[in-house]
């Protein structure tokens, strides 16, 4: 008998709703789906079930309740088809009565208001169907033909048969066969044995060439930009692959939102297709709203407006300001930080872009106050999918205040003019399009080495050097929990400035630990060397520093961390800290489209005591010191957009 395997056509059913019968007082139930010893196959029946679904979202009376029972059946039936058990039963009843039974309805309307209808479903497998015969008809290419891999004796699974067809048609459009096409499958069933005979019928067409590309739907991006960008070309084989790839590629330039493509109906004299890409384009101008918090920086606020197509070219300009410092425990004032940056992508090369940027930014720290004009040029090339590197040059005129280290009690205002030539390399296997989004697996790692010339008062020659390492470990792949639920993160950062002396340094370029950056659970800068006399932070010409973090994810919005993060800041380059500063910690998510919202709190393990006599005058005008005491603060709150690293 020849018939249409019921799981190929529909591996996954639709849900229906059943037509409910209301009642005055809904039937409350709950439901125990017997296992059929397939966890993937119990899990498919509990998401097809519609007395599972429907349950708490749709109430039904007594009679809805059987009417819905009586629907399980056929549905549980073809999942269990789906899976090659074409000899299958499902038996569902409620209260141990069968849904026939004339006495089920009144037994529903006799229970007590409140109380839970029990439905139980039960499964007869009857035995795996296998395949016997499997038949491709049609001419099938030498270059295709080992990529059919089903084969006799294989599992009767939906699945697995769908799979098989629409490999081999994937692999002839890969190979130059872009109009070939695998039909769906036919089953025999054998009427003595679970066995099935299944053929697939394959038109691979002509082997075409890529023909004629035009390029529609552009307004202000002109269209040289795009086919200088553009991977496909006239003339080269027909791949699949590289048409999505060139799509792809595409949606890099900034102006673009989507790409549709589509293929003539038939080749050429040639044997050439044409092919058409439809280019919707953005808005030009966006802006965009920033704001965070943590207790340590207090909070801040900015708003970014951005011209993604200057002037034709894909040109990117970005104007950037925000308060920053509003309240604080690590900060004396408010601040501003503001910038301009064009971007001109493809520059000389493609894959290459020259960045501009000029700015401006002042804070009022523990560690020191700071007014700077940075101006900066630098070129970043894409170097393939993973790696990337930078190279530029950079200056920045800034006025620096910070305690005096040989008068107590003194500021001293340091006026330093830099001039920096910052390298960088970088490799990210996280393959996200936004540095907010949320990274479940891949590395993040960064170099950075920055050749730096300060004048000023002292002057000084320095090199500054940082390595980032970032981790991120799905534990679905060890079997744990669902692909992106449950994922460690990690991290390490090692820095250090080789050239001049701690107090030689800028302060500004001096490391500093502390905050969301490196230890969480302290104050920003409070980890590293102080000044005697109050407790303020002086820097160091190295760090090092590390995290770990579990994060785990509930239901499709909510999400928690718990986090270790250690490190310490040294005056010298002469091995490791000796001791480290760990804090610890733990936060809620909330997943939105632009990147999950992060709320942390964190501890220190160790809250350091400083003890220091603070100047006064006393009713007399005479100079007296009073005992003071500083220690790290006991907890520290961290929110903003984007996890912490």
């Amino acid at each position: 008998m020849r018939f249409s395997i019921p799981g190929i056509t529909a591996v996954v059913v639709a849900l229906c709703a059943s037509n409910l019968v209301r009642a005055a007082d809904p039937q409350p139930y709950r439901v125990d789906i017997g296992s059929t010893g397939n966890g993937a196959m119990d899990g498919t029946l509990r998401a097809t079930s519609d007395l599972v679904s429907l349950r708490t979202s749709a109430p039904v009376s007594p009679f809805g309740l059987i009417a819905r029972a009586r629907g399980e059946g056929d549905r549980l039936k073809t999942v269990l088809e789906s899976y090659g058990y074409y000899q299958s039963s499902v038996t569902v009843t409620i209260d141990g009565m069968a849904l026939g039974s004339g006495e089920l309805a009144n037994s529903l309307n006799a229970l007590p208001k409140g109380k839970d209808a029990k439905v139980a479903v039960r499964f007869d497998l009857g035995p795996l169907y296998h395949l016997r015969g499997v038949k491709l008809e049609g001419t099938i290419p030498e270059a295709a033909q080992g990529v059919f891999t089903l084969k006799p004796g294989d599992p009767a699974i939906a699945s697995d048969v769908l799979a098989a067809g629409s490999r081999l048609q994937t692999a002839l459009q890969e190979r130059g066969y872009a109009f070939a096409k695998v039909d769906a499958p036919v089953a025999y069933e054998d009427q003595t044995e679970p066995l099935l005979d299944v053929s697939f019928h394959v038109d691979a067409g002509r082997r075409v060439k890529i023909g004629q590309i035009r390029i529609e739907g552009l307004k202000r991006l002109h269209e040289k930009v795009v086919r200088r960008r553009l991977t496909l070309h006239s003339g080269q084989q027909y791949s699949s692959s590289a048409v999505e790839s060139a799509r792809r590629d595409l949606l890099g330039l900034g102006p673009i939102a989507s790409i549709t493509v589509q293929l003539d109906a038939t080749a050429d004299a040639d044997g050439a297709v044409p092919i058409t890409f439809t280019i919707h384009e953005r808005l030009r101008h966006a802006v965009t709203f920033n704001s965070a918090y943590s207790t340590d920086l207090g909070g801040s606020a900015g708003v970014t407006w951005s011209d993604r197509n200057v002037f034709g070219n894909a040109e990117q300009l970005n104007v950037a300001a925000s308060i920053i410092n509003l309240g604080g425990s690590a900060t004396t004032g408010i601040g501003y930080d503001t910038s301009i940056k064009l971007i001109l992508p493809d520059f000389g090369h493609r894959d290459q872009s020259l960045q501009f940027a000029v700015g401006a930014i002042k804070q009022s720290l523990q560690a020191y106050d700071q007014k700077a004009l940075t101006a900066g040029v630098s070129l970043n090339r894409k170097l393939s999918s993973v790696w990337s590197a930078s190279a530029g040059i950079a200056t920045t005129e800034e006025q620096i205040t910070q305690e005096s280290p040989a008068a107590i009690y003194t500021l001293v205002t340091y006026n330093y003019t830099l001039v920096a030539l910052p390298l960088g390399l970088s490799y990210d296997s996280t393959h996200l399009a936004s540095p907010l989004d949320d990274p479940t697996h891949g590395m993040r790692n960064s170099l950075n080495i920055t050749p730096t010339r300060a004048f000023g008062h002292p002057s000084s020659s320095f090199i500054i050097s940082q390595i980032k390492l970032a981790d991120y470990f799905d534990l679905n792949a060890l079997g744990l929990g669902a692909p992106g639920r449950t994922v460690i993160a990690s991290r390490a950062l090692a820095g250090l400035a080789q050239g001049a002396s701690e107090l030689s340094l800028p302060p500004d370029q001096r490391f500093y630990g502390g905050g969301s950056g490196t230890v969480r659970g302290y104050a920003y800068q409070a980890i590293g060397p102080k000044f005697q006399a109050d407790g303020n932070p002086i820097g160091g010409t190295s760090i090092a520093a590390a995290s770990v973090e579990l994060r785990q994810r509930f239901g499709s919005r909510f999400g928690a961390a718990f986090f270790v993060d250690a490190g310490q800041i040294g005056a010298t380059s002469k091995g490791l800290p000796s001791e480290f500063r760990v804090g610890v910690g733990a936060g809620v998510r909330y997943y939105t489209p632009i990147g999950p919202i992060r709320f942390d709190v964190a501890m220190p393990t160790k809250r350091t005591r400083i003890f220091y006599a603070d100047p006064a005058y006393n009713a007399q005008g005479v100079l007296v010191n009073r005992p003071l005491t500083v220690e790290d603060d006991a907890f520290e709150i961290y929110i903003g957009l984007g996890q912490a690293f």
